[in-house]
């Protein structure tokens, strides 16, 4: 019986080697095969347009206005191509509920805002009194589908910066949010098209104010940065 603890020694030694070897050499080829980045942080709207910015809430509820005010978060750091840009204003909205309950305040883009590259986060700075309601971002994506991400509650005191994660997109590019179509290498992205508020029922009487300012996105760029500039674009 001797004879064989040679040989299954030899032969577990050689499969550990080998399973070395395979090991190594995946992870060089997965660390060489990562789909390659461009992540950059840019500027989406900084909320300096007059009208542009809309709100509105059932009328059952309450009535609300959207203005512009001279201000901003003070830790906000400008990013590096937006030293130069008009940054002087913040949107506040106001509602004045007629009574309580579960409803919600939108407040919407006049038309759809377009993020360039493949969008991993979308953040804004908002200052939301500390009440109880949440903020979900309202997103449309390459088919024209509507989809709400949660942005977080608002029961904080001063400015405070919220983030919104996309998901990745599904490999069958059908469902979820999509925002590349693998046909058309030219088009792609997502809009945004604003935010909804929804409101806690204890917390919605009297007047309640929001404001926003400097909404951001990190975005992939790494396929607008290698496009073929001879590739014509499928948008006529």
């Amino acid at each position: 019986m001797k004879r064989f603890i040679i040989p299954a020694m030899l032969i577990f030694s050689s499969m550990y080697i080998f399973a070395q070897e395979v090991g190594e050499t995946d992870a060089a080829r997965l660390d060489g095969g990562v789909p390659q980045q461009s992540l950059k942080e840019i500027s989406v709207d900084r909320f300096e347009t007059e009208g542009f910015w809309q709100s509105n809430i059932s009328s059952d509820f309450g009535y609300s206005s959207s203005k512009l005010f001279t201000g901003g978060p003070s830790d906000k750091i400008a990013l590096p191509d937006d030293a130069e840009a008009q940054d002087a204003m913040v949107l506040g909205t106001r509602v004045d509920f007629l009574r309580r309950g579960y409803t919600s305040i939108y407040i919407m883009a006049s038309r759809p805002i377009p993020i360039e590259g493949v969008t991993k986060t979308v953040s804004v700075w908002v200052a939301g009194r500390n009440f109880e309601h949440s903020m979900y971002l309202i997103v449309e994506d390459f088919y024209g589908r509507y989809f709400e991400l949660y942005m977080g509650k608002l029961n904080f005191q001063g400015w405070k910066k919220l983030t919104a994660t996309v998901p990745p997109q599904p490999y069958d590019a059908k469902n979820g949010i999509v925002q590349q179509n693998y046909h058309y290498a030219t088009i792609g992205g997502i809009r945004v098209l604003g935010f909804r508020i929804a409101t806690d029922a204890m917390d919605s009487y009297g007047s309640y104010y929001v404001y926003l300012d400097d909404l951001r996105a990190v975005t992939d760029l790494y396929a607008e940065n290698s496009r073929d500039p001879d590739d014509p674009h499928d948008d006529w």
